[in-house]
């Protein structure tokens, strides 16, 4: 491959890519409320017309496959957004796609509809340069659901649509850093339930609210005793939510209820979390009812497609095949080495990697940090520089030995836990 050819074919398309994104920003796209955002996208690709074939799943994630080789690679955005929030806290209209000082700023710009022009305009590039093989094939997935669900897009992909690549590039917030992991996560909720009474007679009853309020005292004490991990990052658990039911403001709550976060480091599973919130419960000297909860909300479609609430972690070697792919391209791009980390927050590799053991490494435009925050922003620059490492990292990859692929694949050990779909969980409300 001519790989300043690439980066120069990236840069020609640079406006191009600036004009979808701020398209893109343009339209709401919450979780289950993605429609428009892929007719955008379906349109933007067919336009181009460097496709071999484009169709939108049962769930209504939207893919997109480049040649017809029997090494399928994947490169895999979500294109729903988080809400806005308070708009008086926003310096630019958070649906206008601002460009200023070579940054272009909306909900979605970083988080993560950036990686999309990057992607659509990669196939593009490859079109150009003719660098598809009959080696490869590459498939590009635009994900849904991902805010409220990460990965549950990508179990439909694989237990429904029946496709499994050899690897994935996610393209998450990673800095145009390439990243080999992140830690798991958990939502987990605790019902305790008490006797509800009249207010100005407390004593006849049984205050749920106290019970729970020695249980979150215990959380925070369970916080620091979780796993450490040097490179993945802590375990992690706080109180994100807490709720009663109670008959009137002059009353005992007979009910009431916290939710957790638990984030997920190596070692951790879904079982020893549930066990470790049991405990600290054991611990307050209280009952409550314990629960992985569950995500059962509509896609777009109308589909409805349940997952318990366990996303787990997982992480890749230094030198597995797709991270070293990812390395070769960059400095053959850019001709200099690009920093090799690993994410803070999750991503739609918690099921490729995680529950289904497919190999994944992350390049993506625009910083963690800007995540979910009134900053949603992403530099021009590193659309041009997605755009080249898409269209070069297959190429790269299949030029690598094949028994060092073999090597990985499918047997790579990531430390992630099973996946405890199935359990007999409820959600709360």
């Amino acid at each position: 491959m001519d790989y300043s050819a690439i980066v120069a074919a990236a840069k020609s398309y640079e406006q191009d890519m600036v004009r979808f994104l701020r398209d893109l920003i343009a339209i709401e796209g919450y979780s289950g409320t993605e429609r428009n955002v892929i007719n955008r996208i379906k349109n933007e690709v067919e336009k181009l017309g460097s496709a071999d074939k484009v169709w939108i799943d049962g769930l209504g994630n939207l893919l997109v496959q480049v040649g017809t080789g029997p090494r399928l690679i994947a490169i895999d955005a979500h294109v729903d957004t988080v809400g806005v929030g308070n708009p008086q806290e926003w310096k630019h209209d958070p649906f206008k796609g601002k460009v200023e000082n070579g940054v272009v700023f909306g909900r979605g710009a970083g988080d993560q509809r950036g990686a999309v022009p990057a992607m659509v305009y990669a196939t593009k590039i490859i079109k150009d340069l003719n660098l598809a093989s009959p080696e490869w094939s590459l498939l590009l997935t635009f994900t849904v659901m991902e805010e409220d669900c990460d990965g549950l897009c990508w179990q439909y992909i694989v237990n429904e649509d029946k496709i499994r690549p050899e690897c994935v590039i996610i393209t998450d917030s990673t800095n145009c850093k390439i990243l080999r992991g992140q830690r798991g996560r958990m939502e987990i909720g605790i019902t305790f339930d008490g006797k509800s009474c009249h207010g100005s007679m407390p004593e006849k009853g049984d205050n749920a609210v106290y019970k729970a309020a020695k249980v979150v005292n215990e959380i925070e004490k369970l916080h620091k005793r979780l796993r450490k991990n040097s490179f993945l990052g802590n375990g992690t658990v706080t109180v994100s939510y807490i709720d009663c039911k109670t008959p009137s403001r002059c009353a005992v709550p007979g009910q009431a209820y916290i939710q957790l976060d638990r984030r997920l480091t190596t070692g951790d599973t879904a079982e020893s979390a549930l066990a470790e919130v049991r405990d600290a419960v054991k611990r307050a000297g209280v009952k409550g009812k314990v629960e992985l909860l569950r995500y059962s909300e509509k896609a777009y479609t109308g589909k409805v497609y349940e997952t318990d609430k366990y996303f787990p972690t997982w992480v890749e070697e230094e030198d597995a095949p797709q991270v070293a792919a990812a390395v070769e391209a960059h400095k053959k791009l850019f001709k200099k080495s690009a920093p090799v980390s690993r994410w803070t927050f999750s991503t739609n590799g918690v099921s490729i990697a995680g529950m289904f053991n497919i190999p994944c490494v992350g390049f993506g435009p625009a910083a963690e940090e800007v995540a979910h925050t009134v900053n949603d922003s992403v530099p021009i620059e590193h659309l041009t520089r997605c755009a080249a490492m898409y269209a070069a990292f297959p190429g790269t990859y299949v030029r690598l030995p094949r028994r060092t692929a073999a090597k990985w694949n499918g047997s790579n050990k990531r430390g992630a836990a099973k996946n405890a779909k199935g359990a007999k969980t409820k959600s709360r409300g």
